[in-house]
């Protein structure tokens, strides 16, 4: 087993995982400390060191809200998070695990981003752990980013500072050092350098679409998987990214809340205080990836819609139960629905209100909590599926993710419940999982590593019979997989006539 790797900054010692095949790397460096002169600005090169440098504990993790904090959040239960797990501005690490007992093995890489609306969120999360996907031979990459202000600033001065830059999407050009350090350093881990998928979930899986989208990261990857996050209008449908003057003023906000005049002053602040106040300049997303006509040119999801992206294979979908209504905001009433109809659907809006069929407030209301035609995510991913179609793309592989998951809680498919299914992981949950909760886990994470490895999820199980069938999205057959703990099947059942209507109207005026 590989135990002492050669990396170009230097030796870095890892440990044997639970499984003792397997070698997991924990907190490589791959850039500089993001801190003093270096905050808010592109990641710098990491410095080298003497001997072997021991790899086998997590690094810090960003700066953002104690991890742990608020025990009745369903987060804070799900992933058991450690409240003094140790929080500093130096967080560009990343960590490897690795089934290679040699360096010229040329196994597939992932390269995991984490989720968690780019404001929180970190590699140490219990249900991240990689050795489940690296027993199928595959290498997982996870990495560590800036997050919130510290990841997303934009601020004129910066702009001045660096006229050629990439401006308050730092967290992103993060993610690309990371992504180029593994395409320049994986093959001393047994990887392949030239087989990498990115991969992520939420705030993650929008990450994965900023990297397809950016040409900077042009030819560092192969393969895309976007977990609950991914598709057009990433962050809600009618909803675009902020944009560089937007992203402007609120620096401005945060200068004048901390009481400076200067980058300079701005850079000599403590972190802890600079955050605290940075929370008090806007909602949730203010500080968020932007257009910067630099690492995005455009809105990303104007580039899918332009057919100005990459022809690699995707893996892409949902689960049942996440954030119904991220469409729009909730509509109350016939009103507001006739309305969102005439400016969303013009000489249509007749055909698209006699589908909803709806006659008062109150059946208005119940029409978006039922029909997936209004739940973002659905509608989110559905609508890539459609764009992939009408651009010609092949390697387009859909999922809606619908278990039963068990607790007192009775929480449904939620937002991030996948995410032990996907890295078997199930084990480390505190939910009742029973045999087959784990038998989903098994055939998704199989899935997940076939996909990584040659852009097909299809093949055997363990004991070599065949998985059920997973076909791409075609226009002929728009089947999705359904995952579910009682059976694994291919359905149109999504199409409602609502859906029906607006995908065939994003089909026509794409």
């Amino acid at each position: 087993m590989l135990r002492i790797v050669s990396t170009e900054n230097g030796k870095v010692r890892g440990l044997p995982a639970a499984d003792p095949r397997i070698t997991a790397f924990k907190g490589i460096p791959f850039a500089a400390p993001p801190v003093g002169e270096n905050r808010w600005k592109a990641p710098r090169p990491c410095e080298d060191w003497e001997g072997v440098r021991d790899c086998l504990a997590f690094a810090p993790v960003s700066i953002q809200t104690a991890p742990g904090t608020g025990p009745e959040n369903i987060y804070t239960r799900e992933w058991n998070m450690i409240k003094d797990i140790p929080m500093d501005e130096d967080c560009l690490y990343l960590n490897v695990w690795t089934p290679a007992k040699s360096p010229e093995e040329k196994l597939p890489v992932m390269f995991w981003i984490f989720g968690g609306g780019f404001q929180g969120g970190h590699t140490a999360e219990m249900e991240f752990d990689g050795e489940r996907i690296a027993r199928r031979g595959v290498i997982l990459v996870s990495v560590n980013y800036r997050l919130n202000v510290f990841g997303f600033l934009a601020h004129p001065e910066l702009i001045e500072e660096d006229p050629d830059g990439c401006w308050g999407n730092y967290g992103m050009l993060d993610q690309l050092a990371a992504l180029k350090w593994v395409k320049r350093n994986i093959r001393a881990f047994g990887g392949d350098p030239d087989n990498i998928t990115i991969s992520g979930q939420s705030a993650g899986a929008g990450s994965v679409i900023n990297l397809v989208t950016s040409p900077l990261a042009k030819g560092l990857f192969h393969k895309a998987i976007m977990q609950s996050g991914g598709g057009l209008r990433a962050y809600g449908q009618e909803t675009r990214m902020v944009s560089l003057e937007e992203a402007k003023q609120n620096g401005i906000k945060l200068f004048e809340k901390l009481g400076v005049h200067s980058l300079e002053e701005a850079r000599k602040i403590d972190p802890l205080t600079i955050f605290t106040e940075s929370e008090k300049v806007g909602g949730f997303g203010t500080w968020a990836p932007t257009v910067d006509g630099r690492f995005l040119l455009k809105d990303p999801s104007d580039s899918f819609l332009a057919n100005e992206y990459p022809d690699v294979p995707f893996l892409y979908g949902y689960t049942g139960d996440e954030y119904d209504n991220m469409a729009g905001k909730r509509m109350e009433s016939l009103e507001e629905l006739q309305k969102f109809a005439k400016e969303k659907f013009g000489d249509q809006a007749e055909k698209f209100l006699e589908l909803c069929n709806v006659h008062s407030d109150e059946e208005v209301k119940e029409l978006f909590v039922k029909d997936d035609a209004f739940k973002g995510r659905c509608l989110n991913n559905l609508t890539f599926a459609v764009t992939q179609v009408k651009n010609g793309r092949k390697g387009n592989y859909v999922y809606r993710f619908d278990p039963f998951i068990p607790g007192w809680d009775d929480p449904g498919a939620f937002h991030s419940s996948e995410l032990w299914f996907m890295f078997e992981t199930l084990a480390k949950c505190w939910r009742p999982f029973t045999g087959k909760h784990y038998d989903l886990a098994r055939i998704m994470c199989n899935y997940w590593t076939n996909f990584v490895k040659t852009g097909d999820p299809n093949g055997n199980d363990a004991d070599g019979s065949p998985m059920p069938q997973w076909k791409e999205f075609t226009k002929e057959d728009p089947s999705i997989l359904y995952l579910s703990d009682e059976q694994i099947y291919l359905s149109t059942e999504y199409r409602t006539p609502l859906m029906q209507f607006r995908l065939q109207y994003i089909f026509d005026h794409i």
